[in-house]
């Protein structure tokens, strides 16, 4: 049997890239909490949320998934 790991170090490095990504997305996506809550906050519906982080996460998504597929 081979006893070689099934990801290489470009692929693993590949892989970390692809996590931090993703949590950069989700940093994208915090705050914007009100501070009373009886009063609405439309800073939560803006595009640095709605658009921008999703965008950011799913393109982590793909970083990974090529990480993972990966032939070496």
């Amino acid at each position: 049997m081979d006893n070689k790991p099934a990801i290489d170090r470009k692929g693993l490095k590949i892989l970390l890239a692809g996590v931090l990504v993703m949590a950069a997305g989700f940093i994208l996506m915090m705050g914007g909490g009100p501070s009373d809550p009886q009063v609405f906050n439309y800073d939560m519906f803006n595009f640095r949320r709605m658009v921008a982080a999703p965008i950011v996460i799913v393109a982590g998504i793909v970083v990974v998934i090529i990480a993972i597929m990966k032939k070496k």
